[in-house]
């Protein structure tokens, strides 16, 4: 028996029986499911540190679509919110490296 305790995403239950094996899973509340996106979030950032994969980087944007997703904020909402930071902020394309100011 593997223990795992943590979140999943939702087909893998389904890939685990399709392999004979038996998957005990729950259905998270909500305050469960948010703490869960946040760890998982961390997971999936730390192993992209460790493989610079980018399947990895695939992986955070699907946790960060579960985070939108349980605050009720549309993908379409977060582009313009990213959107609107980069008009006023910019971007990290011209590789600038602050130093230290006076």
């Amino acid at each position: 028996m593997k223990v795992f305790n943590k979140l999943v995403r939702d087909k893998i239950p389904e890939i685990i029986a399709s392999k004979g094996e038996y998957a005990k899973t729950r259905i998270l509340n909500n305050d469960e499911y948010k703490k869960e996106l946040d760890k998982k979030l961390l997971e999936e950032v730390n192993e992209y540190m460790a493989d610079d994969n980018v399947e990895e980087l695939a992986d955070i944007v699907e946790v960060i679509y579960g985070i939108l997703n349980s605050k009720n904020v549309s993908i379409e909402e977060f582009e313009n919110i990213r959107k609107a930071k980069v008009v006023k902020r910019g971007a990290f394309q011209d590789k600038i490296f602050l130093e230290e100011t006076e």
